[in-house]
C-alpha cells in the first residue's frame, strides 16, 4: 500500500469492501482481475494486465457469466471500446468509476478517446460532483451519470486518545523537526503538485500567521523547490518543515498530532482534485481540515461539521479561519470530535460498497444507473467554528 497513490489506494479497498460484500450476500457475486505492483512499474504492466482482462472479458461474457462489469477508472474501461459489440450481444452492462485525472489529462490523442469511452459505457460513476461536470463536459450522458464518493478503511488510522497525545507521539523522535506543545499544529499531505497549493500557502498564508503556528509537509513532486524557495523567501525555516514522503506510521503521527489539516488547493487548468482522500485520513485521526472551495474537495468537506471550505487563493480567508481556532482551544477539541464522528460515519467502505452493490443491480435491471439525486447547495462562505 506504501507504494500506492489515492486512485489505486481507493480501488484496492473498494475490491476488498466488494469481495466482502460478495461473500455475504448469495443476490450479489463478484469476481475481480487485478494488477497487483508498485506504482514504479505501473505504466510497464498495464498493456499486459489490460490485454489479460480483455481475454477474461471476452471469455466470460461469451459463457454468460457476467451481468455488469465495473472498471475501476477510465484507463480500464478503454476496453469497452474494442469490446462493445461483443457486450451488447450477450447483455453484459459496462460502468466505469472516474477520479478527475483520468478524465481529465490534456494528452491530445487520450483526450480523442475518453468520449468514445463515455459513449461505449452503459454507466459512469464519479466520486464527486466536479468529476461528474468532468464527465459530462467530455461527451458523458448526464442520465448515465450517478456520483459515488470514496470511502476510508475504518481501521486505517484511530484518532488518538487526546490531541495532547498525539503530539507526544509526533514530536518523540528528536532526530526530526519538533514543535513545542502549546503551538499550533497545521499540516498537509499529499504529491507536491501546483494543484496542492502548498508553496502558495507558505507564500501568502503562512506570513500573515503569529509565530506559533507551525506547518509540517508530507509528500514530495515537482513542486519541491517552489516549497524552499518559498520558505526561504519569508525566512520560515523554523515554522515549516517539508518532510518528503513518509511511511504509514509516521503519516498517522503526523494526522494525530496536528491540530488542523490544511489544503490550500489552487484552480490548475487540466488537473482536477478529484476527491481528497487525505481529508478523510486526517478526518478519521480527528483532524479538522480547512480547505479550498475547490473541485471535489466540496464533496467530502461539510462546512462546519468535518471542516471548512474557504475561498480559494484568499489569504485572509484561511488566514481567519485558523485562528479562530488558534484564539478557541475549546473549539478546536469539539471540531476533532465532529471530524472523527462525520467521517466513521459517512465515508466506510462497507456503505460505500453498498452504494455500489445498488447501483450495479439497478443498472443490470433498467440499463441505466440510479437517478442522480439533486445535489445540496454549496455554501459560498466559511463557517465559523462552532
Amino acid at each position: 500500500m506504501a507504494n500506492l497513490g489515492g486512485m489505486q489506494r481507493v480501488s484496492l479497498k473498494l475490491h476488498e469492501a466488494l469481495a466482502t460484500r460478495g461473500d455475504r450476500d448469495n443476490a450479489f457475486e463478484y469476481d475481480a482481475c487485478l494488477l497487483r505492483t508498485s506504482w514504479r512499474w505501473v505504466h510497464l504492466r498495464t498493456p499486459l494486465f489490460l490485454t489479460r482482462a480483455a481475454a477474461a472479458l471476452i471469455g466470460a461474457a461469451r459463457r454468460e457469466d457476467i451481468d455488469v462489469v465495473l472498471f475501476s477508472s477510465m484507463v480500464t474501461a478503454m476496453l469497452t471500446v474494442p469490446l462493445q459489440g461483443l457486450f451488447q450481444r450477450h447483455g453484459v452492462r459496462t460502468a466505469a468509476i472516474t477520479h478527475g485525472l483520468d478524465v481529465t489529462t490534456p494528452f491530445p490523442p487520450y483526450q480523442w478517446v475518453v468520449p468514445r469511452v463515455f459513449d461505449a459505457l452503459d454507466a459512469v460513476f464519479p466520486v464527486s460532483r466536479a468529476t461528474a461536470q468532468a464527465c459530462r463536459d467530455r461527451g458523458a450522458a448526464p442520465e448515465r451519470v450517478h456520483v459515488i464518493p470514496n470511502g476510508i478503511d475504518a481501521d486505517r488510522f484511530r484518532p488518538p486518545d487526546s490531541r495532547a497525545e498525539g503530539r507526544r507521539a509526533l514530536t518523540a523522535n528528536r532526530n526530526g523537526p519538533s514543535v513545542p506543545n502549546d503551538a499550533l499544529l497545521l499540516c498537509s499531505v499529499g504529491r507536491q503538485v501546483e494543484r496542492k497549493g502548498t508553496a502558495w500557502f507558505i507564500d501568502q498564508v503562512m506570513p500573515q500567521l503569529p509565530s506559533d503556528v507551525h506547518y509540517w509537509i508530507a509528500g514530495d513532486g515537482p513542486q519541491d523547490d517552489a516549497i524552499r524557495a518559498a520558505i526561504a523567501r519569508h525566512n520560515l525555516d523554523d515554522r515549516v518543515h517539508p518532510l518528503g514522503r513518509v511511511p504509514n506510521d509516521a503519516l498517522a503521527r503526523l494526522y494525530r498530532g496536528a491540530d488542523l489539516f490544511v489544503m490550500p488547493n489552487i484552480p490548475v487548468e487540466d488537473d482536477l482534485e478529484g476527491f481528497g482522500i487525505v481529508l478523510l485520513e486526517a478526518g478519521q485521526c480527528g483532524t479538522p481540515a480547512i480547505a479550498a472551495r475547490l473541485d471535489g474537495i466540496q464533496d467530502v468537506i461539510t462546512d462546519g461539521v468535518n471542516g471548512h471550505l474557504v475561498t480559494p487563493e484568499s489569504p485572509d480567508a484561511f488566514a481567519d479561519t485558523i485562528l479562530q481556532y488558534r484564539n478557541d482551544p475549546a473549539a478546536l477539541r469539539r471540531a476533532t470530535e465532529r471530524a472523527a464522528a462525520h467521517t466513521t460515519e459517512t465515508f466506510s467502505w462497507a456503505s460505500v460498497a453498498d452504494l455500489y452493490a445498488s447501483a450495479l443491480q439497478t443498472l443490470h435491471t433498467s440499463g441505466r444507473p440510479p437517478a442522480a439525486p439533486v445535489s445540496p447547495p454549496i455554501e459560498r462562505t466559511a463557517s465559523p467554528p462552532a
